[in-house]
């Protein structure tokens, strides 16, 4: 099945699909639609960027269409549970577009901002609820909100679900909606909790794999920089002076360390803002919508924002700071390449982060091209004691030249990376040979 016109969608939602551009299904919505128009419970495993919103979406809009009366006070027909605000906020604005001109009523429950003006507006009756878990439990707990009359649980990115400690919520929240209704769960990876899942809460699903987990977009461009710690902020502000302009994204780890960074590019000339975790929902609203119109260019984020930006010209990612997680790293370079254009995805590796694109690259089932400094195959495991003989204290250098050869083993004590432009080792001798940072910070 290849066009939308074949898949007997009441007159309405198509004309909408045709207004928001929706003229050709994706796979994951040329394969899940028909099942889930039939009532099937859908597993379906797709990468970010491939239209996952709308293979449920549409379903759920065109089976509610035919109901023909309002939803009870206080009720809510269909509820879609998403892992972050940005993700909520993007699902809901495409339900909106489909439902625009019919009597549905699409609600959003996040957290950061009042909880009562949500609960107001929940009391009229909604036909489909988009919500975070947390902010949804506090709506529950208050009694404001009766879910046995639901008739759809939606699971968008539920290995983020996990990944950010919300099985518990997931449970709490499953135990209150009826036996009987359709279950879809979407997911662009499968852990083993994953099944756990699937077996839990969905019945005989129909499961639909259109692209095996851990792969990235196809016109993504991928390549890293092996660098020392220091010289990375000057390779970012090079980078980015060459694409001046051009809608880029920036991922690091932590939520202070990335602040610190916005302003910094700010401060060089980069039109720059910064979305994460301690960013109020106001903050983290108004920064996309610069960033979407164009007045912004550049935006640093946690991986807060990995998912959930749905922004189609985005033409750079970089990945300033690996990831932790080697998913979380298909998710980043994920908001780039979307809707079928082309995108660059540029890692930054310091000695300290070897280990982390091992897992990447082996996840991934790949060896990302390396654009400056030396293979990590090439590099001193960081933790191993430095070989006897061979005269004196002789040790790599590496990790962070730009410029051609980065120091060879040898006679005397080397410095570790910093790397000049003529590839002579320089910046004085790092204490810590994995090129320094104390203790890593936990993720954002």
């Amino acid at each position: 099945m290849t066009e939308f016109s074949t898949m007997d969608l009441p007159k309405h939602l198509h004309t909408r699909m045709e207004a928001m551009g929706f003229n050709t299904p994706t796979p994951i919505q040329a394969r899940a639609i028909p099942h889930a128009l039939n009532g099937q419970d859908v597993l379906g495993l797709a990468q970010t960027g491939t239209g996952k919103t709308a293979a449920f979406g549409v379903p759920l809009v065109a089976q509610m269409l035919a109901y023909g009366h309002k939803p009870a006070a206080g009720t809510v027909r269909g509820l879609i549970l998403a892992p972050t605000r940005e993700l909520a906020n993007q699902i809901a604005e495409t339900l909106r577009g489909l439902t625009e001109g019919s009597p549905l009523k699409t609600g959003l429950v996040v957290g950061g901002v009042s909880i009562n003006p949500q609960i107001n507006r929940l009391s009229r009756g909604t036909d489909i609820l988009v919500a975070t878990p947390g902010r949804l439990l506090d709506i529950l707990d208050r009694k404001a909100l009766d879910l046995g009359s639901c008739d759809f649980l939606v699971l968008d990115e539920a290995d983020q679900m996990l990944d950010l400690g919300f099985i518990h919520a997931l449970r709490k929240i499953a135990a209150l909606l009826p036996e009987k209704r359709q279950t879809m769960l979407f997911s662009a990876t499968m852990p083993k909790q994953m099944n756990e899942i699937a077996n839990a809460y969905l019945k005989s699903p129909v499961r639909i794999e259109v692209t095996p987990p851990g792969k990235p977009a196809a016109k993504v461009t991928q390549s890293v920089h092996f660098i020392a710690k220091a010289e990375k902020l000057s390779l970012l502000k090079e980078l980015l002076a060459k694409h001046d302009g051009e809608r880029t994204l920036v991922f690091g780890r932590t939520k202070h360390g990335m602040e610190k960074l916005m302003k910094v590019l700010d401060k060089a000339g980069f039109k720059a803002a910064a979305i994460h975790g301690n960013k109020s929902q106001g903050q983290r609203e108004r920064a996309l919508k610069a960033f979407k119109s164009g007045e912004i260019t550049v935006l640093v984020a946690t991986d807060v924002a990995a998912r959930g930006l749905d922004i189609p010209d985005v033409k750079y990612v970089y990945n300033y700071e690996l990831p932790n997680v080697p998913d979380a790293y298909v998710h980043r370079i994920g908001r780039t390449a979307r809707a079928g254009k082309d995108g660059q995805a540029v890692a930054f590796c310091a000695p300290d982060e070897i280990g982390d694109l091992k897992a990447i690259q082996k996840t991934m089932n790949i060896t990302i091209p390396v654009a400056s400094g030396r293979a990590w195959e090439e590099l001193p495991d960081p933790a191993a004691k430095p070989a006897r003989g061979g005269g004196g204290r002789g040790r790599p250098g590496g990790g962070g030249g730009r410029g051609k050869g980065s120091g060879k083993p040898g006679g005397g004590r080397r410095r570790f990376g910093g790397g000049k432009p003529d590839g002579q080792p320089g910046g004085g001798e790092a204490r810590n040979p994995a090129g320094g940072g104390g203790r890593r910070r936990r993720q954002s």
